[in-house]
């Protein structure tokens, strides 16, 4: 009876989506979260094959075989695990199925990419007054401004049983990340021929709408996240300093961006960090609404939900981080060695140009972890209907918290041959996650001139 409630549901939620229909889920639905549906709304039980298995909780505190310590990076707890199996473009035929479309052409354009697969762990955890939230969330949130901002919802995501493709979107833009965090990580632009640099970036920011003060949307004056990156290496471009408040509704005011260049020594407005102007510290290999996945405004897109699947895709790869970045950077693409991937149920989100608008990309497909509901994998397309760009992120949780994330992703430009390593914390340390000092002055113009002096 439960299975054929959720395909029943399954299949309003793709009919509505491709109408962009804004209707609120039944009381029904809302019903089976923390039932046959976890917290965050995905399916509880496992596949049919027992390759996926069922969520019972998620690693919500680190392993008794492994110790944390502080100001280091998290233990593998499933270090002890050997591959599967491995996909290369030999063998990718006999496994299309669960391979995305970006996967499978990298595996073409070059021989020596492959995918190790390891078995399938559903580690993603919560803290519980996320839960609390996201099952309020299910009574309440509210897609406005023509799906272009969030009304009602706070703290975890919007829409734990999401009812069209925008409000999946929103899940992952508003998914629960933590409140104040602060980092050090490195950007790798890699060329044509294998040769590359290193920016070294600190950012921080405060996730105001994780903000336990606060008891909805309505609360956060249309802002939030407060986001603040300065570089500190290479010595040419120390010292930019970029600042962003994200907007919550973009209808209302679109996302206010400041710059402070070094050269210039002055602070200056940067409408430009926003949808398909290059991405600050990418070379530019990506945009700025790529990062994440997803940033922005979804407002130059159609959007659909072309339905579920399973797919093989970066999950619990905590040795990663243990790689020195001369091995983990290879000539065409990261070291296939030190990536680990997973069979999961993942939702598939397709954004086509509204004709309305325009973007360089025509159309893009995002697939997005039910577990977590942030984005593990994307595929762009240019004008011409052509596969551009592929770009792949991890997934997981940090068990000590716990927090369900990503720990960097890779954006290929396949027309080119480059690629993108970004989001890298391997010779930098972990992210803090308790960065309690963090304080809204930070996050002013006038403060980001003396960040920059």
């Amino acid at each position: 009876m439960r299975l054929n409630l959720f395909i029943c549901s399954a299949i309003v939620l793709s009919s509505l989506a491709a109408t962009n229909g804004f209707a609120r889920v039944p009381q029904t639905q809302i019903e089976r979260l923390g039932d046959d549906l976890t917290p965050l709304g995905s399916q509880r039980s496992g596949n049919a094959d027992g390759s996926i298995p069922a969520w019972t909780g998620g690693l919500s505190k680190p392993p008794a075989h492994v110790t944390v310590v502080a100001g280091e990076h998290l233990p593998d707890p499933y270090a002890d695990e050997k591959p599967l199996f491995r996909i290369d473009a030999q063998n990718m035929a006999q496994h299309q199925k669960y391979l995305t479309v970006g996967q499978m052409a990298l595996m073409e354009r070059f021989p020596t990419y492959f995918m190790d697969v390891y078995p399938t762990h559903r580690s993603c955890a919560l803290p519980e007054h996320v839960y609390k939230a996201a099952e309020h969330n299910a009574n309440v949130g509210e897609l406005v401004a023509d799906g272009n901002g969030v009304s009602k919802a706070i703290m975890a995501v919007p829409f734990p049983i999401a009812n069209n493709a925008l409000e999946m979107i929103w899940n992952h833009t508003l998914r629960y990340r933590g409140f104040k965090l602060q980092r050090r990580f490195t950007a790798i632009p890699v060329n044509q021929s294998g040769d590359y640099y290193q920016i070294t970036v600190e950012d921080d920011a405060i996730f105001r709408w994780s903000d336990p003060r606060y008891k909805a949307a309505e609360d956060l004056d249309n802002t939030s996240i407060l986001y603040l990156l300065e570089v500190t290496a290479p010595a040419r471009q120390a010292g930019y300093v970029v600042l962003v408040h994200e907007s919550l509704n973009m209808l209302v005011e679109a996302r206010n961006a400041w710059t402070y260049s070094p050269g210039m020594r002055r602070v200056r407005r940067a409408p430009t960090i926003a949808y398909d102007n290059p991405g600050t510290n990418s070379d530019g290999i990506t945009t700025s609404d790529s990062y994440g996945g997803f940033n922005g405004a979804p407002d130059r897109f159609l959007w659909t939900v072309r339905g579920r699947s399973e797919k093989f895709i970066n999950y619990n790869n905590y040795g990663a981080v243990f790689t020195k970045y001369a091995d983990y950077i290879g000539p065409k693409h990261v070291n296939s060695e030190h990536m680990r991937y997973e069979k999961h149920r993942v939702w598939e989100v397709e954004a086509n140009l509204n004709p309305s608008y325009r973007h360089i990309y025509a159309k893009r497909v995002f697939y997005i972890d039910e577990d977590s509901h942030g984005i593990v994998a994307t595929e762009v397309y240019d004008g011409r209907g052509e596969l551009w760009r592929v770009q792949q992120l991890g997934s997981g949780v940090q068990y000590e918290i716990p927090i369900c994330g990503a720990g960097g992703e890779t954006i290929y430009d396949l027309a080119v041959g480059r690629y993108l390593a970004i989001g890298l914390t391997n010779e930098e340390g972990p992210i803090n996650f308790a960065a309690d000092h963090l304080d809204p002055d930070r996050y002013t113009p006038s403060n980001i001139r003396r960040l920059g002096r």
